[in-house]
């Protein structure tokens, strides 16, 4: 069992940043990958970013290439999100997801543990 808690969301201006942490706890951080994904009002959940096991490889959304860093602290057992350039398209409630395996995924159906989300408001 792997439970999941996400923080560090909030409301921020247009071209502001956040930077979103997830807490895990039970299984052993460092044994398995990790994502992000989100979901706006009225719109399915979309996959944001991932992270293998050890930090080493990645991969993003185009819609935020450029702008958003995953990064994970294993000694710490947490995840991390830092959204620079924030857009009001960028609104969502913001998930952390952990796949039970060593490489990323970009497939809700990948990932078996998901944190309870954290609320994300970019005003124009």
């Amino acid at each position: 069992q792997v439970q999941l808690v996400e923080s560090g969301g909030g409301l921020v201006q247009a071209g502001g940043s956040l930077r979103l942490s997830c807490a895990a706890s039970g299984r052993t951080f460092s044994s398995y990958a990790m994502g992000w994904f989100r979901q706006a009002p009225g719109k399915e959940r979309e996959f944001v970013a991932t992270i293998n096991w050890i930090g080493g490889s990645t991969k993003y959304a185009d819609s935020v290439k450029g702008r958003f860093t995953i990064s994970r602290d294993n000694a710490k057992n947490t995840l991390y999100l830092k959204m620079n350039t924030l857009k009001p398209e960028d609104t969502a409630v913001y998930y952390c997801a952990a796949r039970m395996t060593t490489g990323w995924g970009i497939a809700e159906k990948e990932y078996e543990y998901w944190g309870q989300g954290t609320q994300v408001t970019v005003s124009s």
